[in-house]
């Protein structure tokens, strides 16, 4: 039996949003059809349905508009990047090189992750294959275990050793403890000397971080600090608004915990936006000026997080998930005195 085309045209609606495109098959579909070619249009019907879904799917994400960031040492910033954090080192390769695949440019690594020297890797394979260093922004961050003037320079150069660089964008360090003021000397000293383009800090409360930049010549470009629905930092990013520094948010989804991705206030805005939650957090950090380095091991979820450019949430949405906030993190406190015993017996 011949199959007809032409009673299944009807059950497909085409959009002429400027960023769809169809390509001349898909005229030669119509044209079979039209002829009454039915075996011919019922080949090309069930083929470009294929098609049309992965060209959709890929014009949507070309179509997104990246966002960046101005830094206050005059340094550009991608406001969404791609985090590494728990990635195995023998999947971090894979991984960074399916990021930049997608789309992504702004990498952050760190020395504890253990996986520098897979993210160099997929950094010399994407130059390899077009792409422009100074399109990239790698972070990486120093250890407690070498929070010191001295052992900063040389824990430096063995994270520069393992990522292959000549230079680094971003350079952090990971924890609030330990002589934080010298290997901050050291830090700028490497900045100045045009070595590190950024320096910044992670997990600093407001009073430490405020004596920080009161103290130190070069200012901290960034903090990068727990962020999420159900611990949004208000307080925090107002400290540090104040003081001209970038706030980036780490555990974007609270690893999953207290059920994030289940809860019905993100999902209800979800569904109306016809959107995943994940897309929803990441957009709602995103509106409130927050950099955000979701990690996943699956290209797909890549996709999906970096298509958050091409949708906005409205401000009842915004202020909607801002009552979501427990004010606690779902972790750990970093001034808890227990807390900085451990991390600093880790480094030992």
């Amino acid at each position: 039996m011949i199959l007809s085309p032409k009673p299944l045209l009807s059950k497909f609606t085409f959009s002429t949003h400027p960023n769809y495109k169809f390509d001349l098959n898909f005229a030669f579909f119509i044209i079979f059809a039209e002829i009454g070619n039915d075996f011919a249009g019922s080949f090309y019907l069930l083929f470009f349905k294929t098609v049309i879904i992965t060209s959709v799917k890929k014009l949507k994400l070309q179509g997104a508009k990246m966002q960046y960031l101005t830094l206050n040492d005059g340094n550009k910033m991608s406001i969404l990047g791609y985090g590494v954090y728990q990635v195995e080192p023998a999947e971090a390769q894979r991984c960074v090189e399916d990021a930049i695949g997608v789309g992504y440019r702004l990498i952050d690594t760190a020395q504890s992750y253990h996986n520098e020297e897979g993210v160099g890797a997929a950094v010399k394979a994407a130059i390899a294959g077009g792409v422009k260093r100074e399109e990239l922004f790698i972070t990486t961050k120093l250890w407690v275990s070498d929070v010191s003037e001295d052992r900063a320079l040389k824990a430096f150069d063995a994270s520069m050793k393992r990522l292959g660089l000549d230079y680094l964008d971003l350079y952090l360090i990971h924890q609030p403890y330990s002589d934080t003021y010298g290997a901050w000397r050291a830090m700028s000293r490497l900045k100045k000397e045009g070595r590190i383009r950024s320096i910044g800090v992670s997990n600093f409360n407001p009073g430490h971080i405020m004596d920080f930049a009161i103290n130190n010549e070069i200012k901290p470009a960034i903090n990068q600090i727990e962020c999420n629905p159900f611990h949004q930092q208000l307080a925090a990013q107002a400290n540090l608004k104040e003081l001209g520094i970038a706030m980036q948010s780490w555990a974007p989804f609270g690893e999953g915990r207290k059920d994030m991705f289940g809860n019905a206030v993100l999902k209800t805005i979800a569904h109306k936006q016809g959107r995943s939650v994940a897309q929803v957090i990441l957009r709602w950090l995103v509106q409130r000026g927050i950099v955000v380095i979701p990690k996943s091991v699956s290209k797909e979820r890549m996709a999906e997080n970096f298509n958050i450019f091409d949708f906005s949430l409205s401000e009842a949405d915004m202020q909607t998930i801002t009552g979501l906030d427990s004010g606690a993190s779902l972790f750990f406190d970093h001034s808890d005195p227990q807390i900085v015993k451990i991390v600093n017996n880790l480094s030992r």
